[in-house]
């Protein structure tokens, strides 16, 4: 009898290289919109078609057998060329996902420039809110690239699967109602904020990363993060609630315009919050080379990359960029 070869499931490998590389089935699932215990069954499934264990799994660690180290680059190369087939077949016209973060911010710009310079190609924006949810999206695919800040969200950044690039480092700014005591000024210097109350969105669940960078900056000049609360999104909804709370909020100086409220830079010294484009290493797609020429004439143009004196980059973003 003649044993016909064995036809592996995608949908199952692509199960055991997220658990490969997050090495914890709860990940896995949210990386691949999955519940942990369809991920285990799909492990379970490829191991018993495969005839070899995969992981080992204890009560506080997964880990990989020799047989799943072996089986990680070739499913990895798979997956990779099962997609690139698809696009081929498809054509290279599907358009390219691009989570932007948030209406009116810096990625916007770019991705204007690059549906100039390629109008033949369509570029998808996403407003996500955040890393957090953006890069879960990202390393299951649902999205093509990202930007945002790659450093202090609830995970390492994982650059076994994508890779990034410094965009922009953005001056950040204080978001004031029009009759705020400090509305008439042209910047807002660090040390008169001490003490004050700020509003950083530190309730918003999918921006772990902007929280991080927000608590850092407020307690090096002595401000304090307003109570938790749900993110007001959208300039409107950003207009109201600055119109009922009245605090000041902490914002990006390249930003959508809200009514009623004036946005003036901080200084001495000048938080910088650092963009960055994130993909998957293996991603062929032609509105990525232009969505990467439009960013290198951003920075040439606007000098995006430099550094203005007394300012202030969260150390971990520092130490990653080489700033």
């Amino acid at each position: 009898m003649v044993d016909l070869p064995l036809d592996l499931d995608l949908k199952l490998l692509r199960s055991f290289v997220a658990v490969a590389e997050e090495l914890h089935f709860t990940r896995a699932a949210a990386r691949l919109y999955l519940t942990q215990q369809a991920v285990s069954r799909h492990i379970q499934r490829l191991e018993d078609d495969l005839g070899a264990q995969l992981f080992d799994r204890t009560s506080r660690e997964v880990s990989l057998t020799d047989a799943g180290s072996r089986l990680l680059p070739a499913a990895r190369g798979l997956l990779a060329l099962h997609d690139r087939v698809v696009a081929e077949v498809r054509g290279k016209s599907r358009p390219l996902l691009v989570d932007a973060l948030g209406e009116g911010l810096t990625p916007t710009l770019l991705i204007d420039a690059a549906r100039e310079a390629a109008p033949q190609i369509e570029f998808l924006s996403r407003f996500s809110g955040g890393v957090g949810v953006s890069t879960t999206q990202l390393l299951g695919r649902q999205i093509d690239v990202a930007f945002g800040r790659s450093e202090g969200g609830s995970r390492p950044f994982d650059g076994r699967t994508l890779v990034r690039s410094l965009v922009r480092l953005e001056s950040l700014g204080l978001l004031l109602p029009e009759d705020h005591t400090l509305a008439n000024q042209s910047s807002v210097a660090s040390g008169l904020l001490a003490g004050t109350q700020i509003d950083i969105s530190s309730g918003s669940r999918a921006a772990p990363e902007w929280i991080d960078l927000a608590e850092r900056f407020l307690q090096l000049i002595g401000a304090e993060p307003s109570p938790p609360h749900e993110p007001a999104v959208g300039a409107r909804e950003t207009a109201r609630h600055l119109r009922a709370h009245g605090r000041p909020i902490l914002t990006m100086t390249q930003s959508a315009e809200i009514e009623g409220a004036v946005l003036l830079p901080i200084v001495d010294p000048v938080p910088l919050y650092p963009w960055t484009v994130m993909h998957h290493r293996d991603l062929e797609h032609p509105g990525l080379q232009h969505l990467q020429d439009a960013i290198e004439q951003a920075i040439e143009r606007w000098r995006w990359l430099e550094i203005p004196s007394g300012s202030w980059v969260p150390p971990a973003d520092a130490a990653v960029f080489g700033l």
